[in-house]
């Protein structure tokens, strides 16, 4: 969305240098990669802010001339920001940390259509006014008056040499190939139920390897416990470079709507993914996977979406729309 009154028509050989703003989370960043190359294929150097916590997706993109990193005020990096002199600010956040960066800055800048009313509609009044537009073509949406357009070669996750993990140090029973299964999401009405997700994990033609952070340990702990040598526990024990390795490496990738999604997407693998309370229509769903990807839901379901991210319990206390996926589809 262009700024009325403040854009300043700019041509490409006017803009030297841009920064681009998203600070979180893990996919939404994924999901900004084919802008900032893009940008970066156009001439232009490109800067990226986002959250510390985060920096890692792009410190080895090649297509990011720097990245800076706040922990959680703008005014933790005003003084990077103001020497930097940027010709153009990209806003893929569009949101109070975002504007009080274009305010510091005074540079003309462009965000993209968030659409938050339109999602409100779908959530709580079952009116769809979204387009069916990827979220990536909406992040398009702030660079197109720059004369920049989407070259169509998906999604970038690029992984350091120290961070990719060998096969042969795998346990042997997963060494000829297996399945990367995400364990759980940042919400649980966004992963399945333990004991669902050990049905899938027992029809798979091949090993299991759980993916996931500390967080997720205990159920994968249990989930292991339960299938036995069929998986592999790696939830914690890699970081996200090292698990992105794993997804690049396996036959396929069975994911719930998070960022490991993503990023098995940007590696083009073959994604079954599984989704609960929010929908494809808002925009996120994955981005280019490769052959024979599929999207598992329950449609029509008079609950669902309820919410555009999620809950840690399912208000209606049933949670149809994970349990009652079939599990036979997930192969």
């Amino acid at each position: 969305m262009i700024v009325p009154g403040f854009f300043i028509p700019l041509t490409l050989p006017a803009v030297k240098k841009i920064l681009v703003v998203r600070f979180s989370s893990i996919g939404d960043i994924v999901l900004t990669t084919p802008v900032v190359r893009a940008l970066a294929n156009a001439g232009i150097e490109v800067h990226y802010l986002t959250k510390e916590n985060f920096a890692g997706i792009l410190a080895f993109n090649p297509h990011v001339n720097k990245v800076i990193a706040i922990r959680e005020k703008v005014s933790e990096a005003k003084e990077t920001l103001l020497r930097e002199n940027y010709d153009f600010i990209v806003d893929l956040h569009h949101n109070l940390r975002s504007w009080q960066v274009k305010r510091l800055l005074g540079k003309p800048f462009a965000s993209f259509p968030k659409l938050n009313f339109e999602k409100w509609l779908l959530v709580y009044a079952r009116i769809n006014l979204l387009p069916a537009k990827h979220i990536v073509d909406r992040y398009f949406d702030a660079v197109k008056t720059l004369g920049v357009i989407n070259d169509g070669k998906g999604l970038d996750y690029f992984i350091p040499a120290a961070d990719e993990i060998s096969i042969q140090t795998l346990p042997p029973s997963h060494r000829n190939g297996f399945v990367a299964v995400t364990a759980g999401a940042k919400f649980n009405t966004k992963q399945f139920p333990t004991d669902k997700l050990i049905r899938i994990i027992k029809r798979q033609p091949l090993p299991v390897i759980l993916l996931g952070g500390k967080t997720d340990q205990h159920r994968a702990r249990e989930i292991e416990k339960e299938c036995g040598d069929l998986v592999f526990d790696a939830c914690g024990k890699f970081n996200l470079n090292q698990s992105a390795s794993l997804i690049r490496q396996s036959a396929y990738v069975i994911a719930h709507d998070t960022g490991l999604m993503h990023i098995a997407a940007a590696f083009q693998k073959r994604l079954i993914s599984a989704w609960g309370n929010t929908v494809p229509e808002f925009g996120m769903y994955p981005y280019q996977p490769g052959e024979g990807s599929k999207i598992i839901e329950y449609k029509n379901l008079y609950c669902r979406p309820c919410s555009k991210l999620g809950y840690n319990h399912c208000p209606q206390g049933h949670f149809r729309c994970m349990r009652d996926l079939d599990e036979g589809e997930f192969i």
